[in-house]
This record gives structure tokens, sequence and C-alpha cells, in this order.
């Protein structure tokens, strides 16, 4: 785990039989207020905390925030929720319904991947059934860990993803809908949409970006000015 930004720690996924997502926790440490940003991978929790200890207490992790409820995002939350029994969840409102009527679509994407997954892991139907204490909208401002970050609802990889974005600082996180390497999150699984994706892509365009911290591959410092744009100008034809 390394410091990415003021407020900003980074811990790269661990890829396995399929991706591992990045892990974010924001927030000042000497606030006592920090947020985990996607556990990731299912068996991937203990080296997720494990990596966080190195700079940080747990015990100041209040909650964790998903930017969307795909497996490869998700799948460790149970093993992190077991460690921090006190942290509260977060997701944005369609896919933390999702979530509390047990409807894993929104994890799996698609059967095939589902009886995969459950084969290869042993997972049992219903494992991603959650309490969300928090259903997050697009335009909230959360004020969290001493630092303020806007919600953005970024459909189109998923029906619920989302950005958390840091005016002040440029700092963007936003899951899977793009990433730093000229290239976007699918659109093929349930409740994604190429065309929603596109115009999530034109509102994220509009945003002064900086540093850009994706679900998945590199991060970016010093974001080229028109990035997001020129990402948006190679897939648009596709969407």
């Amino acid at each position: 785990m390394k410091q990415v930004a003021e407020g900003v720690l980074f811990i790269p996924g661990r890829d396995d039989l399929i991706p591992d997502s990045h892990t974010y926790i924001i927030g000042d440490p000497l606030s006592g207020d920090l947020s985990m940003i996607d556990p990731g991978l299912m068996g991937k929790g203990r080296y997720k905390l494990e990596s966080v200890k190195k700079l940080v207490d747990t015990s100041r992790i209040k909650r964790v925030i998903m930017t969307h409820t795909h497996l490869d995002h998700i799948g460790c939350l149970s093993e992190i929720l077991e460690q921090l029994p006190w942290a509260e969840l977060w997701v944005h409102r369609i896919e933390g319904e999702a979530l509390e009527q047990g409807d894993e679509r929104t994890v799996y994407g698609m059967e095939m991947f589902k009886n995969m997954c459950q084969a290869q892991y042993g997972i049992k139907s219903g494992a991603f059934r959650f309490n969300v204490d928090r259903k997050l909208e697009e335009g909230e401002r959360l004020k969290i860990g001493a630092m303020e970050w806007d919600v953005m609802h970024i459909p189109g990889h998923s029906s619920g993803s989302i950005a958390l974005y840091k005016s002040d600082s440029g700092i963007l996180i936003p899951g899977d809908v793009v990433y730093a390497d000229y290239a976007i999150g699918r659109f093929d699984l349930y409740g994604a949409d190429g065309d929603a994706l596109k115009g999530s892509l034109k509102r994220l365009a509009g945003l002064d970006v900086k540093i850009l911290l994706p679900g998945h591959n590199e991060i970016a410092h010093d974001l080229p000015p028109g990035y997001i744009s020129e990402t948006l100008r190679q897939w648009e034809p596709y969407l």
C-alpha cells in the first residue's frame, strides 16, 4: 500500500482466476474517519487489511463505499465486515436495493459467470445479500475524513456505478467506467448500457481530472488534458 495523494492510500489488486479490483482508503488518517473503497475479490480480504495495517489503524475505517457491486469489487466484502463489524456499507441506491433483496444479477453480471464462480470458489447462492446502511444518490457531497467528495452516478458499466470526485485536487475514483490506459469498462453485463456509458464518459470528460484512480490496471498522476474525451472518442463507435 502507498499514498498516492494527500488523504488517499492505494492497495493494488492481486488478480486471481479473475481480476481483483484495486482498493482505496480515503480520509485524513488523523481524523479517525476513513473509508474503504471497493474491497475486492473473494479471498483478498486478509491481504487488503494487512496492507492497511502497515500505514493506518483499521479501527479508523468507518465505512465501505462501493463504486459498484460486481464480484471483483464486492467478493471479499463479507471477509472485511467480519473483521470490521462496526463499518457501514454505502452503495448507490439502485445496486444497494438489489443487495438488500438478494438480487445477485448485479454481482455476477451473467448466469454463466455465476455458475462458474460458484463452482470454482464454492460460493453459495445468497452470499451477496447485505444490509446497506446508506444508499447514495447523484449530487451528494460526502464530508468524511476531513475531506469532501462529490458522488456522481455514472451508469453504463453497471446500473448503479458511481464515481467519487474531489474537485479541489482533481482526484477521480471512477470504478470500472474508465481506466488509465485508454480503456473503458465492458457494457455487455446485466444492468449495463452502452449509450448510458457514453453519457457517463461525456460527464467525466467535463471534469478537471489530474489524478485518475480506476478499479483496475494502472493509476495515473498528471493525467493529460482531454484524456477522458480522447478515450471516449476512441470507443464511441462501439457504444
